[in-house]
């Protein structure tokens, strides 16, 4: 933890820099280095040699999350507060000011959530060196903090396979060369190539004058957080503050981000039509095309629209009357709004390229129920993922037939290959826990909203839990893609912030270091 917590200062680096290009206050990136060399050095020297089992790479890796989560909110305290009798506040006006939103806005980048309790997002609350240092956290924990750290630290290959699959997204990870170091370095390596050719396709559509404000701030800070499946923007509209070229160039570097990064490696060394042989990736792909297919339906027909804008909503009837003429009855608009918004949520990205608050219930139903599909295994989305369902589907399926069949054998496949009963045991395990959380939590913040008298829906509620525990990011109503969860308690917001932690790990990595039996020999 403390080789992570040490080498977390190179990364704090850019948005330094960033900071000196603009002429801002270096003082938050610069205290945070030092705060982060001196910890993390110092919990190095309290260690003997690395011995790194299952139970030591679970603990391992939930508590670097949390360290890194901590230490991730020191710049945004800083802006807000200064150093007492060395510097000024930046922007003493900063909601993250309060060290709960700063650790709930630390904890939903690293985690990839997205969901913010900034209440003004711009230029005029926050310096462009601490948005970007927001945009980066996403980046840094898309691929996995500790991932990176076993792929360029040679200390932390000992044991690099117990930790890769305590962090990996997805019942686990393949692993792709003889040693688990070079399998991190070529995960990574496509994630950081993935994530330049689209800095490079964003910024040229504002060079050709596609996308007049997408500036080379704006398409770094989008590159930054659409391979982590992060949806963080310096922009308060989201992605609907872009063209429509760019919303197009976005969707599929969405798309490629869900997908289990293992394809990709086996498209480069030459083995493309692996992608298309691969059962989970034509399965994602079909999911998507049916829920977008759906919902481009009856937002063309006008059904998914809104007619009369509610009182206290986070858009207005001229807006609304906006979309409605610019959608209904025009295929392109349905079809790119519909493919974008599914894409969005499915793969958890939750980036918005329109105010879906303004859609009607059965449109947003659908959304809520992409948000329990997630990507695949092995990307960077979150949810319970396709490989999951699909084999939840097979197993269902495997049951009803030994029901009519009792002596038949039938092993579930996948690819071909028959998968362990511990693995579908384990999926199931998983699912159980992940729909009980679910159930649970949106009671829990719904008794705690009703307790400070805020006024929210339970289909709210329910989104806001779905979109944290799924690491989702916007939910509907308040919490919804132009609103915040800045209105929540402090408690429901640091509760938030543990389904953020347990939704990224996986939820298992997380509680089994909460159960006695882990703790004895």
């Amino acid at each position: 933890m403390g080789t992570v917590l040490k080498y977390l200062a190179v990364p704090l680096c850019f948005p330094l820099v960033v900071a000196l290009y603009y002429g801002e206050s270096v003082l938050p990136f610069v205290v945070t280095m030092a705060v982060t060399v001196l910890v993390g050095t110092g919990l190095e020297r309290l260690a003997d040699e690395p011995d790194i089992g299952a139970r030591e790479g679970f603990l391992m890796v939930a508590v670097t999350w949390l360290a890194v989560t901590i230490v991730g909110a020191i710049p945004f305290l800083i802006e807000a507060h200064g150093i007492p009798f060395i510097a000024a506040p930046v922007h003493p006006e900063s909601t993250l000011g309060n060290p709960v939103n700063a650790l709930f806005e630390t904890m939903s980048g690293f985690t990839t959530t997205g969901a913010t309790v900034l209440g003004d997002i711009s230029f005029n609350s926050h310096t462009r060196g601490i948005m970007m240092w927001r945009q980066l956290t996403q980046w840094l924990g898309g691929m996995g903090i500790v991932v990176l750290a076993v792929a360029i630290l040679p200390e932390l290959s000992v044991g690099g396979a117990q930790l890769m699959d305590a962090e990996a997204p997805g019942p686990g990870i393949e692993k792709l060369t003889p040693r688990i170091a070079e399998t991190a370095r070529a995960l990574w390596g496509a994630y950081l190539g993935l994530t330049v050719l689209e800095i490079v396709l964003l910024y040229g559509l504002h060079v050709t004058g596609n996308a007049p404000n997408m500036d080379v701030y704006n398409a770094i800070a989008h590159g930054l957080t659409t391979m982590p499946t992060g949806g963080f923007s310096p922009e308060a509209r989201s992605i609907e503050a872009f063209s429509a070229a760019a919303q197009w160039v976005i969707i599929p570097f969405m798309v490629a981000a869900g997908t289990n990064f293992a394809l990709f490696w086996h498209v480069l060394t030459g083995d493309p039509k692996r992608l298309f042989r691969d059962t989970e990736f034509k399965s994602y792909l079909g999911v998507i095309g049916v829920v977008s297919a759906i919902l481009a339906g009856i937002l063309f027909l006008g059904d998914g629209l809104m007619s009369v804008a509610p009182a206290g909503e986070t858009y207005d009837q001229l807006y609304l009357e906006g979309i409605r003429t610019a959608i209904i009855g025009n295929v392109e608009p349905a079809v790119r709004q519909s493919v974008f918004q599914v894409v969005s949520i499915v793969t958890t990205t939750g980036y918005a390229s329109i105010d879906f608050n303004a859609w009607s219930a059965p449109a947003q139903y659908a959304l809520l129920f992409a948000m329990f599909i997630g990507g695949s295994g092995g990307s960077t989305g979150g949810a319970v993922k396709i490989v999951r369902w699909y084999v939840i589907v097979k197993s269902l399926r495997r049951e009803l037939f030994t029901t009519a069949h009792p002596e038949a054998v039938r092993p579930v496949r996948l690819a071909g290959r028959a998968v362990d009963e511990r693995a579908i045991r384990g999926i199931y395990a998983f699912t159980l826990l992940y729909l009980v959380l679910f159930f649970v939590s949106t009671g829990l913040l719904h008794l705690d909203a009703a307790r400070i008298g805020f006024d929210v829906s339970i289909l709210e509620t329910m989104s806001a839990v779905a979109a944290t525990l799924g690491n989702v990011g916007p939910g509907f109503g308040v919490a919804g893609p132009m609103g915040s969860y800045l209105d929540f308690s402090n408690g429901s917001k640091l509760y938030m912030v543990v389904l953020m932690w347990v939704g990224r790990l996986e939820i298992l990595p997380v509680l089994v270091i909460f159960t006695p039996e882990y703790w004895r020999r």
